[in-house]
C-alpha cells in the first residue's frame, strides 16, 4: 500500500485494507445500506450530514474534544489528557472517516457541526473565570458541561455579563455558545483529565450473592411468562383495534400474576419482543394475543435456556415498556401498542449494562448515589445525546433487575458473559448451575395441600395444577385440592382412577385419607347430571335428584322444566346454565349427541410465529463482508480512470464527485440547466452539499452561489 498522503477522503478509503474498511461499515452501519458501488460513493456517504451526526453521538467526551481542537485547529495533545488517550482518540475518529488525511483534518460537515469562536486570549481566561458570581459560573458550567448552546434574548443578567466579558459568544440573535479558548480554560482549571471518566459510587457485596439474587430473578421471570401464556393459550384477551392490549385486561394480568402493572407490562412485552406471543385468531376472536408455536418450543429447554431467550429478547428490544400505563395526549398508552417504539432505546439499554460490567465481581452501584454516577458517566461516555434519555436509566435499571440481568445493582456473571458476547452454552452453564434443581415429587398434607420443594418438572407442575390450585409462591410452591380443582380435571377428561394414580405417583408421603375422600366424592357426583341443549336439557337417572334441582332456592333462574321423571328442559343457553348449576353446588357433564361424555377442556389456541431474524449486529456483520466486495469491485472497475478526465452523469456519480471536491476543494466543471432550459457550462470550487442544494465559488459571477442538484446534468473534474 502506498504511503503518499492520500489527496481525497475516496483515495484514502480506497487505500485501506479490506479489514479496516469492515471496521469503519461496522462502526457506521447507514453506510452500507445499499450497499455502495465503489469508495467515491462511500466517501460521499460518510459526509453525508445525518450520518455524521449519528457518528458524533456515539464520542465520547475525549474524542469530541479532540475532533473539536482539531476543527479549532488546536494541537490535540495540548489537552488535559494523557498522550496516549489522544492517540487513541485521533486512530478512532479516523476509523470512523470523520477526519482524513496527514495531518488529519475534519471532514468539512464536522467543521459546520463543531466550529465555535475562538474566544478572548487564553491567558485571560483563568483571571475571567475566578471573578465570576455563583450565578454566572453556574450558566457557563452548565453549557461547558452539556455540550449545549444557551438561549439569551439581549436582556441584562448572569447571561449578558457572561457574553460581555467575552466568556459567551453569540452564535445568533436568540442563542450563545461558549468559546473555544473558555472551553479549554475551563477544563484546566476543573482539574479533572478529559480521558477520565466520572467515577462509580458503589458498594461491596459478595459474588455469589449477586449471582444468587439475579438467578432468582431470571427463574422467576421464566416462570411469569410460562403461567401467561398458559393462561392466555386457553382464554386469550383480545387485541385493540389500533394494536395493543386493554387496560382491562393488563389489570387482569396483573392479579393472575400477583405482581404490580409495570411488571405485569414487562413480562407481556418481553414475551412478544422473544417471538412467543403475537396476534392470531380465536373461534370468538378475530384479533387476541395468543401463544405462538414458538411458546410450545421455548417450554421443552430447560430455565437457563428460556430464560437465555427473554434475555436477548430484552436487551435488542426498541420498546419503551416503562412508558405502559403513562397518558399522552390524555390517553393510556397501553402494552404492546405499536406506539411504543423508540429507535435509540436499544443503544441505551446496551449502554447501561456494558457501563455496569465494568465493576468488578464483588461490587455494586450504591443504595442512593449509584444510579445518578451512573447517569455522569453515561453523559461523558455519549455527551452529545439528548438529556431526555439519561431519564430511562432507573426504569432500564430495574427492569434488568426484573430479568435476572442485575442483582442488587450489580451484574451477575452470566449477565457478563452474556454482554461479553461468550457462547450460548457458557452463558447457559453459568445460569443453570444457581437455579434450582427440578423436582418431580410433592408433599402431600392432611389439610388436602402439597408443597413442592422446589421447582417441578414442567409435565408434572402442569398435572398438578390441573387437579389442585396454586395457594402461594416462593422457594416451595404450595398447591390446594378442593372440589372444584379435582372437578375441573374430571372436566377435561380424567377418571378418577386416573386421578389417584397420578397423586399417589407425585407424593413422597402417604396419601391422606381426605384427599381420597374428597376425590371420590366428587367423583360420585361428577356426571350425575347431563346437560344438552333444547335450548339445553337435564337428564338424570336419579328422579330424586331432578326433583330437588326444581325446588332448590335460586333454581327459579333455570327456567327448568319436567318433560320426564329424568329429563328437565330449559331455554336457557347450555353455556349460561352450566356455570349457574356449579354455582348451586351441582357438577353436570356436557353430553354429545351421541350419548357420550363431551371433553369440557377449554381448546388451547397459538398464533403464528412472527419471522424473526438475527440480531441486529449479527445481521450487520453478516453483511458487512458482500459490501467490502463490492465496494472493491467498484474501484477496480474505476481504477482505468487515474490520470484521465473523471466525469459523472447519473445522480449518485454527480453527489459523489460534488462531495469529494468539497472536501479537497478541487475545481469543477458542471452543467447547468438554467431557468430558459439551456444547459451552460460552469465552473465552480464546491464549499457544501446539503438538502439538494450546492453552494460552490462560481468563477463567473466572482460570487459564491447557490445550485439545485437535480438541475445539474454532468460534472467533470481536470486531473492534477
Amino acid at each position: 500500500m502506498s504511503t503518499a498522503a492520500p489527496r481525497s477522503l475516496a483515495d484514502q478509503l480506497r487505500g485501506w485494507p479490506d479489514e479496516r474498511l469492515a471496521a469503519l461499515l461496522l462502526a457506521r452501519p447507514d453506510l452500507a445500506t445499499p450497499a455502495p458501488h465503489d469508495s467515491s460513493q462511500l466517501a460521499a456517504r460518510v459526509v453525508v450530514r445525518s450520518s455524521v451526526l449519528r457518528a458524533l453521538d456515539g464520542l465520547d467526551l475525549l474524542e469530541l474534544t479532540v475532533l473539536q481542537a482539531l476543527v479549532q485547529q488546536t494541537d490535540p495533545h495540548d489537552l488535559p489528557a494523557a498522550a496516549g488517550s489522544v492517540d487513541a482518540a485521533l486512530d478512532r475518529l479516523d476509523l470512523l472517516a470523520l477526519v482524513w488525511g496527514t495531518p488529519s483534518r475534519p471532514v468539512s460537515v464536522v467543521t459546520d457541526l463543531l466550529a465555535v469562536p475562538p474566544g478572548p486570549d487564553a491567558a485571560r481566561v483563568p483571571d475571567l473565570l475566578a471573578g465570576l458570581d455563583p450565578q454566572a459560573r453556574a450558566i457557563l458550567d452548565h453549557l461547558v458541561t452539556t455540550l449545549a448552546d444557551g438561549r439569551w434574548g439581549g436582556r441584562p443578567g448572569p447571561t449578558a455579563d457572561l457574553v460581555a466579558a467575552g466568556l459567551l459568544a453569540r452564535r445568533d440573535e436568540r442563542h450563545v455558545v461558549v468559546p473555544w479558548t473558555v472551553r479549554l480554560g475551563w477544563y484546566a482549571a476543573a482539574e479533572h483529565p478529559l480521558d477520565a471518566p466520572p467515577a462509580l459510587a458503589t458498594s461491596d457485596r459478595g459474588a455469589a450473592l449477586v449471582d444468587r439474587a439475579a438467578a432468582g430473578a431470571a427463574f422467576e421471570a421464566v416462570r411469569r411468562t410460562e403461567l401467561l401464556l398458559d393462561r392466555w393459550g386457553t382464554h386469550a384477551p383480545p387485541a385493540l383495534k389500533g394494536g395493543g392490549l386493554g387496560v382491562r385486561e393488563l389489570k387482569a394480568t396483573t392479579g393472575l400474576l400477583h405482581v404490580e402493572s409495570d411488571v405485569a407490562a414487562l413480562v407481556v412485552e418481553t414475551a412478544a419482543a422473544a417471538g412467543l406471543l403475537a396476534q392470531g385468531m380465536t373461534d370468538d376472536l378475530d384479533g387476541a394475543w395468543l401463544p405462538t408455536e414458538a411458546y410450545d418450543a421455548w417450554l421443552v429447554g430447560d430455565a437457563a435456556h428460556r430464560w437465555l431467550r427473554l434475555a436477548r429478547a430484552w436487551l435488542d428490544s426498541p420498546r419503551l415498556v416503562s412508558l405502559v400505563g403513562a397518558r399522552v395526549a390524555d390517553k393510556p398508552v397501553n402494552a404492546l401498542s405499536p406506539d411504543l417504539e423508540r429507535s435509540w432505546l436499544r443503544d441505551l439499554r446496551h449502554d447501561v449494562l456494558a457501563e455496569l460490567a465494568t465493576l468488578p465481581p464483588g461490587e455494586v452501584l450504591a443504595p442512593v448515589t449509584g444510579v445518578p454516577s451512573l447517569v455522569e458517566r453515561l453523559r461523558w461516555r455519549r455527551p452529545r445525546r439528548p438529556a431526555s434519555r439519561w431519564q430511562q436509566v432507573a426504569p432500564l435499571l430495574a427492569q434488568a433487575a426484573l430479568l435476572g440481568l442485575t442483582g442488587l445493582d450489580g451484574p451477575p456473571d452470566h449477565a457478563r458473559r452474556l454482554l461479553a458476547g461468550d457462547e450460548q452454552g457458557e452463558v447457559v452453564d453459568a445460569l443453570a448451575a444457581l437455579l434450582p434443581t427440578p423436582v418431580d415429587q410433592v408433599l402431600l398434607q392432611a389439610d388436602l395441600t402439597a408443597v413442592a420443594p422446589g421447582p417441578l418438572e414442567h409435565d408434572v407442575a402442569r398435572r398438578l395444577a390441573m387437579v389442585a390450585d396454586v395457594e402461594s409462591r416462593g422457594g416451595a410452591t404450595v398447591y390446594r385440592f378442593a372440589g372444584s380443582s379435582v372437578r375441573r380435571a374430571f372436566d377435561a377428561g380424567w377418571s378418577a382412577a386416573e386421578v389417584h394414580d397420578f397423586v399417589g405417583s407425585v407424593s413422597r408421603t402417604p396419601v391422606p385419607q381426605s384427599l381420597t375422600y374428597l376425590v371420590d366424592d366428587v367423583s360420585r357426583r361428577f356426571g350425575t347430571l347431563r346437560a344438552g341443549r333444547a335450548e339445553s336439557f337435564l337428564r338424570s337417572d336419579d328422579e330424586t335428584a331432578l326433583t330437588e334441582l326444581l325446588h332448590a332456592p335460586g333454581a327459579a333462574t333455570l327456567r327448568l322444566r319436567r318433560l320426564a321423571p329424568t329429563v328437565l328442559v330449559s331455554d336457557v343457553a347450555l353455556g349460561t346454565l352450566l356455570p349457574r348449576l356449579r354455582e348451586l353446588g351441582l357438577a353436570p357433564v356436557v353430553e354429545a349427541a351421541d350419548g357420550t361424555v363431551q371433553v369440557a377442556r377449554p381448546d388451547v389456541f397459538r398464533a403464528r410465529a412472527p419471522r424473526r431474524g438475527s440480531p441486529p449486529a449479527v445481521r450487520t456483520a453478516a453483511r458487512t463482508g458482500a459490501v467490502v466486495a463490492a465496494v472493491r469491485s467498484g474501484d477496480r472497475t474505476t481504477r482505468t480512470r487515474t490520470g484521465r478526465t473523471l466525469s459523472a452523469s447519473t445522480p449518485a456519480d454527480v453527489i459523489a464527485l460534488l462531495r469529494e471536491a468539497v472536501e479537497t476543494r478541487g475545481e469543477l466543471v458542471i452543467g447547468y440547466v438554467g431557468n430558459d432550459g439551456t444547459v451552460a457550462e460552469r465552473v465552480v470550487t464546491p464549499v457544501r452539499v446539503e438538502g439538494g442544494q450546492l453552494t460552490a465559488y462560481d468563477e463567473r459571477s466572482d460570487a459564491d452561489r447557490t445550485f439545485a442538484v437535480h438541475r445539474i446534468t454532468a460534472v467533470t473534474r481536470q486531473p492534477g
